[in-house]
């Protein structure tokens, strides 16, 4: 209880340093309050920026305030343009623990020494961030491996600051004007889940595992392979990857790789994350992105950090598909009835004026290379745009938006002339026409098959049952019943003409093929 307290008091010390007070005052719901604050502390210098100041409280806070300041970033939806552009500049550059605590954590964790468990150990890491860091080590069998040490004690800690933010949240949302609308008690919630999904370290080696699998004899991503037997929530074992960071590009040139062909690798590699897949890598910083160099795989991308991944289930896809294809026809009307249609906007929006805002924001950037357009700047017109509509911003979408900029950065490093649109179109088109087209509906109609094949036997069974037990009910629940009935008869009529269809279509298919091969043959 006295450690807690003592917390609050630092928290509340940095913050009236800082003048962290002073930039919610203009807002406050309280005038009264928001007057006697100013005038009770006035001694302070509160000169700059109010985004520099919330940036610097946030990096003498610790760790954790610096990761929620990075997740406070990528919500342009919720936080003014000046704020979120001075929380992008944090970085997770912490200072690494001692090696013997991370030698303990390992000894606990995998219940063995580091020096019995390899062959060699690196006492000195090689990465630090707030979460974790790296050690090298060399297995038993010669396998050089990364090993991640979770920080030790950092599930308590985060508990009990985490803890400190939501009491704050409520606070913000009851005496701020805006509390209401920037939803500061669901962002701590979502940074919360963040947070304690990254301290998993088992989740992060099974996301590493996913990616790996999705990209197996892939020629555009490689990925680590964990080492299971050395794996537990506190301590990760893979494969070590050899490469060279994405950012440093004299590098890359200087070794002969591509850059403009790796940009348009980083944009497919992007897409078939999001598309095929609908599990894609949410954190790709440059820090996190490697490419290797080495001859028989130049110029191939390099994962690294699988701790923050986003998901996207089939409404989210068809959904996204439904805008991407408006947005290359440039059908401002169908994306805006999109939005609508999903309930992510009001159902009393008007169309036209929705259509006309995006139309305001997204047709500027059409035809231009990257160099001469920011996304950064579309989107923040976006997020200006969902708040006048009230569009709901869907957590998946926040982590795709912040997956997009990472990309847009790179693609910037690598080849500002980068048309994004055109080296995305054609994937795009593929992918929404083996959804949408007739061979999304056969591969539908396959993976539905074995669920149809088991219940049309039964229809008759379970019809007989619930007639003889509806005989005695009342008539409206026979009527309810007729109609289910007959519901459930179109239902199999459909799907047996289906059936009936491709299953025709396929045998005058392989007669025709029969016919032409008999008649090729004869004929030579």
């Amino acid at each position: 209880m006295i450690l807690k307290f003592l917390r609050v008091l630092k928290i509340l010390g940095v913050a009236v340093r800082y003048g962290l007070d002073e930039i919610a005052i203009s807002s406050f719901a309280l005038p009264r309050l928001a007057k006697a604050i100013d005038v009770l502390i006035f001694w302070r210098d509160i000169s700059a920026p109010r985004g520099e100041r919330l940036r610097r409280a946030l990096e003498d806070l610790g760790p954790i305030f610096v990761k929620f300041g990075q997740v406070l970033s990528t919500r342009r939806d919720l936080m003014p343009a000046d704020i979120a552009d001075e929380l992008a500049r944090l970085q997770d550059r912490v200072p690494p623990f001692p090696s013997k605590l991370a030698i303990a954590q390992i000894t606990r964790s995998l219940r063995a020494h580091p020096d019995q468990l390899f062959a060699k150990f690196d006492r000195i890491p090689v990465a630090s961030a707030s979460i974790a860091q790296v050690h090298f080590a060399t297995l038993k069998n010669g396998a050089e491996v990364a090993v991640k040490v979770l920080r030790p004690g950092m599930k308590k800690s985060i508990d009990e600051d985490v803890a400190l933010m939501h009491i704050a949240a409520g606070w913000v949302e009851r005496l701020w004007a805006d509390g209401k609308r920037l939803k500061p008690r669901e962002v701590v919630g979502e940074f919360d889940k963040y947070l304690h999904d990254e301290l998993d370290l088992m989740r992060e080696a099974a996301n590493g595992s996913q990616l790996r699998r999705n990209f197996a004899g892939s020629d555009l991503l490689a990925v680590p392979e964990m080492y299971w037997d050395y794996c537990s929530t506190a301590v990760i074992v893979m494969e070590r990857m050899r490469g060279v960071p994405i950012s440093q590009v004299a590098k890359l040139v200087e070794a002969g790789v591509d850059l403009k062909k790796l940009s348009r690798d980083g944009v497919e590699i992007f897409f078939t994350q999001v598309f095929r897949d609908g599990f894609f890598h949410a954190d790709m910083h440059p820090g996190n992105i490697l490419v290797s160099i080495e001859p028989a795989t130049l110029g191939k991308y390099i994962a690294l950090d699988f701790g923050i991944v986003g998901t996207l289930n089939d409404f989210d896809k068809d959904y996204l598909s439904q805008n991407f294809l408006a947005f290359f026809r440039r059908d401002y009307k169908r994306v805006a009835e999109a939005h609508i249609e999903s309930g992510w906007a009001p159902k009393d929006t008007r169309v036209d004026e929705l259509e006309s805002a995006v139309r305001a924001c997204c047709e500027p950037i059409f035809d231009r290379p990257l160099s001469d357009i920011s996304f950064g700047q579309v989107l923040l017109r976006l997020f200006q745009t969902s708040r006048r509509f009230n569009v709901e911003v869907q957590p998946q979408l926040v982590l795709l938006q912040k997956t997009l900029l990472n990309i847009e950065g790179l693609g910037r490093q690598l080849d500002p002339e980068l048309d994004l649109w055109k080296t995305a179109r054609p994937y795009l088109e593929r992918w929404m026409n083996e959804q949408i087209g007739w061979r999304g509906l056969i591969e539908r109609f396959k993976a539905e098959a074995p669920h149809y094949s088991k219940l049309i036997p039964q229809l008759p069974r379970l019809a007989h049952q619930a007639l003889t037990h509806a005989a005695a009910g009342a008539p409206q629940d026979q009527a309810a019943l007729l109609k289910l009935l007959l519901a459930e008869q179109r239902s199999t009529n459909r799907l047996l003409g289906m059936a009936l269809y491709f299953g025709v279509g396929l045998g005058v298919g392989v007669a025709l093929m029969q016919f032409f091969m008999r008649w090729h043959h004869l004929a030579y």
